[in-house]
């Protein structure tokens, strides 16, 4: 069995804590704790697998937590059940020796808590340590009252997002696919990079990516390393977000002089493969970002493209509206869910609510209206979701077809992003007959990016 360091430990326990008591992200406190514990290589490896482990599966690990204390979750102090949920990950999903997981998980409840816990969570893991995975998984199973719950406590998921998922897959006729969706979404994903077009080339040596022709998987070690060594022209995307961004500047030939538009620019990933293919292809490019702490990002991600990009800190709803028939290309990455990046974000998935989502979609239905006065006649507009939920794809654009239909033209945008791909991806019809395109984790091994293109009517 393999046994790692304490430090290690604590710094997964303190970003896990974070989450689940003040809405930190893992993504921005894990690599803050890391560098103030100066963690080894190996270490912080460990940290980072600990953390995000545990947060997939923090619905099976609570459910776990029930069936062994015969307590509901929400009674066990939140330190104490933190604690647990690490340890048990511990247990159930690493190579760490029983003993270890258990003795580590009883010290931190002692120094967060003090000893008047450290017997139930003792009790808790000493429970938890007689069965492995799978019998644990069949007992939650069994004591599940529906398909739905089952695969919610198994898989991880809240129900809400299993039947949104479920809905989506089935409006391609793909419903049978959830639960390889599931497993994906759990998995822990490979770290992609992309080389900005005309500004950067693939290491020779590199591991394509099957879609993006910018895309390769990287070679280990700290991508943050080669980002700077690159000046910002080779950094960290998603293939998805590659593949979207390269389908609006590539769905036809770019004219010189063309002016474009990334209207929710934040943190600024496409924003830069937008300003590589503006420059190479003689466009413009402005950037709106409303947060502006993110419209620094976007600062920061376009710094090393030689393109005097202007990057504007308004509502975009306002900025696209005083702004129109200026655009030949527009891109709205609306605000989403967020609910197909959930393997990199696993958080998302337990403070997402239904509710967000009516909220979320009037947004993007408001920034399409906008974006669509600010097109010219004849441009063309993408809009992108990272999230598969009908009510942020479908449902939007059935409200903006009913409210300005006349105006605009849907084109085959699952076409756009065949073309830009190396190879062929399978992307399905939809039943609505609809040429919108999704991509998927299970399927693509791309996060949940939806890419809808409209062109304004002459």
């Amino acid at each position: 069995m393999t046994t790692y360091a304490a430090p290690a430990r604590r710094v997964a326990y303190e970003v896990i804590h974070a989450v689940s008591t003040s809405d930190a992200y893992a993504n921005l406190a894990l690599p803050v704790a890391i560098r103030r514990q100066a963690l080894s290589p190996q270490d912080a490896g460990f940290a980072t697998e600990l953390t995000y482990g545990t947060l997939r599966r923090l619905g099976t690990y609570d459910a776990i937590i029930e069936m062994a204390s015969k307590r509901d979750i929400d009674t066990v102090e939140p330190a104490v059940r933190d604690a647990l949920r690490l340890g048990i990950h511990q247990v159930l999903a690493t190579r760490v020796a029983d003993h270890a997981a258990v003795n580590e998980t009883v010290q931190l409840v002692r120094d967060m808590v003090g000893n008047r816990a450290t017997g139930f969570a003792n009790a808790v893991m000493r429970r938890v340590v007689e069965a492995d995975l799978q019998t644990w998984l069949a007992r939650l199973e069994e004591a599940a009252r529906s398909d739905d719950e089952r695969l919610s406590v198994i898989a991880s998921h809240p129900v809400w997002v299993i039947r949104a998922f479920r809905r989506a897959l089935a409006a391609e006729g793909r419903a049978d696919e959830l639960e390889a969706l599931l497993a994906a979404d759990n998995a822990s994903p490979s770290v992609v990079m992309a080389a900005l077009p005309g500004l950067a080339e693939i290491p020779a040596d590199a591991t394509r990516t099957a879609g993006s022709p910018v895309g390769f998987q990287s070679p280990g070690g700290d991508p943050a390393a080669t980002v700077r060594e690159s000046e910002g022209r080779i950094r960290v995307q998603d293939e998805g977000s590659q593949l979207v961004a390269l389908a609006l500047t590539r769905s036809s030939e770019i004219k010189p002089g063309e002016k474009w538009l990334d209207l929710c620019a934040g943190p600024g990933g496409k924003t830069a493969i937008l300003a590589a293919e503006a420059l190479a292809g003689g466009a413009t490019l402005e950037a709106n970002e409303v947060t502006p702490a993110r419209a620094g990002l976007v600062r920061q991600a376009i710094a090393g493209i030689p393109l005097d990009v202007v990057v504007h800190e308004e509502d975009g709803r306002d900025f696209a509206a005083m702004r129109p028939n200026t655009y030949d290309r527009i891109l709205v990455d609306a605000p989403c869910t967020g609910l197909g990046a959930l393997r990199r974000r696993p958080e998302s998935r337990w403070r997402k609510q239904p509710s967000d989502v009516a909220e979320l979609a009037d947004l993007q239905f408001q920034l399409l209206d906008a974006a669509l006065m600010a097109l010219k006649p004849g441009g063309t507009l993408a809009y992108v979701t990272c999230s598969p939920h009908l009510g942020e794809t479908t449902g939007v654009l059935t409200h903006l077809n009913r409210a300005v239909g006349d105006e605009y033209t849907e084109l085959d945008a699952r076409a756009a992003v065949q073309t830009v791909s190396r190879t062929p991806l399978d992307l399905p019809a939809p039943l609505d007959g609809s040429g919108r395109a999704q991509l998927w984790p299970h399927r693509h091994g791309t996060d949940g990016m939806f890419l809808s293109l409209l062109q304004k009517k002459a």
